[in-house]
This record gives C-alpha cells, structure tokens and sequence, in this order.
C-alpha cells in the first residue's frame, strides 16, 4: 500500500503481552506491505508499559511513544494519539488484541472504495450477562436521546481518513466521546460487522466509575433531552398538583369533607422533594461541563515522548 498507515493503540498496564501485540501488527505489516507509523500512548500505567514501549522501539523502529503524566483515562488517550498521528489512513485498536490487527486490511479497502470512515460493530459480546445488558441499555438509550445518529454496538475500532481526524480535533472537548464525535463530524461512514476476540491476558482497564463517565459523556455531550425532560416533568408535577388541589378543595367546599392524610402529604413532598434534587443533579451535570470547558486547562500532560 503507497499510502502512509497510522495505527494508534492506548497503552494502560499493558506489559506482560505487549510483545505479542507488536508481532501481530508487525506481521500484518509485512504482509501488507505497509508504510507504517505505529503510536502507542501509555496513559499512566504502573507496570512498567513506557519501559515496555522503549525497549520495542528498538526493535520496531516505525514505534512513536508518548508517555502521559497521570491516567487520563482511554478517550483522552485516544484523542493524544489523533493528535500526533500523520498517516493517510488512521485505525484505532485496543492493546488487548481484541480488534486484531488482521482485520484492518477489509477495513482499509472501504476508504480505497471512497468511504471517509469504517467503523467495528460487534456481532456478539463476550462480557457477562450484566455487562451486555448495561451496554445494550446505554446504546439504546443513547440513541434514543442523541441529537445525531450514533450506531449501536459501535466502538472505538475503526479506520479513518485523516481529514475525517483534522475535523474531528477542532472539537476541543475536555471530556470526548469519540465515538460520537466521529458520528458527529459526518462524511461518508460504514459500519462492519465482526467478532471480536477475547482479551489476550490482563484485566480490562474499564472500571465501573470509568463506564459511568464514558456513559454521562456521551449522553450529556450529544444530548439535550435530560433538560428537557426537567421542563416535561415539571409540567407533569403541575398538572398534577392542579388536578389534586382541586378535588381537595371540591372535596372541602361541596360535601363539607375535613382534609386528612398526614401520610399522602408526607408521600407527595418527599417524592417531589426527590425528584427537584434529581432535576439539580441534571443542571449541575451541565454548568460542570461548562465550567471545565470555559477553564481551557489542556486536556492532558505529555511527560515523554519516543520519536516524536
């Protein structure tokens, strides 16, 4: 391929099968001939991976590495990556080699056919049943609320051209979510089938405060319907409150009924009082998201590089 090929992988805690990783691509590489510039970001791992990455530059001389100063957590990652990648096409993998490196040759092939961007959809998740379920519930969810079209079971694994990856930068979010970010900046866009494979060794970064903050990202980044919703449910409490308060008072003025019920009373302003505070919960979610934004404080610490 005449083509320059970036292949962008986020390291967290990756060393013990690093190794493995590098003899995957590198043999795709070889037998797809390709101009390869491989950027692997270790974001904060406290195994020894940026020791890892060092010793592989070595030997794999198209290796560039960037060591951030904390965990960032896996978008921002990503996004450091994006930033520094100069290829003509751009793939994102996952260290674990669940997105095998052998599968980006179809995916290439649909940006030679003129696609902007091919992206993973998986065909079957391996995670428990608890985990399919909540992921199945957010994507459905997301949909659902999203101003845009953000496809399920999609994920970060794709490949892109890299003027699909310049738009996708002039969004200086604090907080990405990549995948509606690529979902967001349009051109033409596939989606492919494929299975993903189990994690080669290692626990899974992803912890469950780290799906929520993915989750809240997407929702409140590409979403207007939680305000929304606030104004639906305060005309729904009013509409209520309304209907309510005049079988009260009909109650009292037209058959002289005394009004009781200390435990309904008590029922109704807890259940409001509950759901103003949820409602304040919503709001404060985005003057958060706005204060970090208005801050301008950069979205990451570079502490070392390799070849960059």
């Amino acid at each position: 391929m005449s083509k320059k090929i970036s292949i962008l992988v986020p390291i967290y805690n990756s060393a013990s099968f690093m190794s493995k990783l590098l003899e995957a691509i590198d043999a795709q590489r070889k037998k797809s001939d390709w101009n390869l510039e491989l950027i692997l970001v270790d974001d904060g791992s406290k195994d020894g991976s940026y020791e890892k990455i060092e010793e592989l530059s070595k030997t794999y001389h198209y290796i560039k590495g960037i060591k951030l100063s904390k965990n960032f957590g896996h978008q921002i990652a990503v996004k450091t990556a994006l930033s520094h990648c100069t290829g003509d096409y751009v793939a994102i993998i996952d260290d674990d080699l669940q997105d095998p490196p052998e599968l980006l040759p179809n995916f290439f092939e649909y940006l030679d056919k003129g696609y902007d961007v091919a992206y993973g959809v998986r065909k079957k998740r391996k995670e428990s049943l608890i985990k399919r379920i909540c992921y199945s519930a957010f994507y459905k969810i997301l949909k659902g609320m999203s101003d845009i079209h953000i496809p399920i079971d999609s994920g970060d694994f794709c490949v892109m051209k890299k003027h699909v990856v310049d738009n996708m930068l002039k969004l200086k979010e604090q907080s990405p979510f990549l995948r509606g970010i690529r979902s967001w900046v349009g051109f033409k866009q596939i989606g492919i089938e494929y299975e993903r494979a189990a994690r080669y060794d290692g626990q899974s970064g992803y912890s469950l405060k780290k799906l929520l903050k993915i989750a809240a990202d997407g929702i409140f980044s590409f979403s207007n319907a939680p305000i929304r919703l606030i104004t639906l449910l305060g005309l729904l409490g009013f509409g209520f409150a309304v209907v309510y308060s005049s079988m009260v008072l009909f109650a009292f003025f037209a058959h002289d009924i005394a009004v009781k019920g200390f435990a309904t009373l008590a029922i109704i302003i807890s259940f409001f009082s509950s759901l103003i505070l949820i409602c304040l919960g919503i709001i404060g979610e985005y003057i958060v998201r706005i204060y970090n934004e208005v801050r301008e404080r950069p979205y990451m610490v570079i502490e070392k590089t390799i070849n960059i």
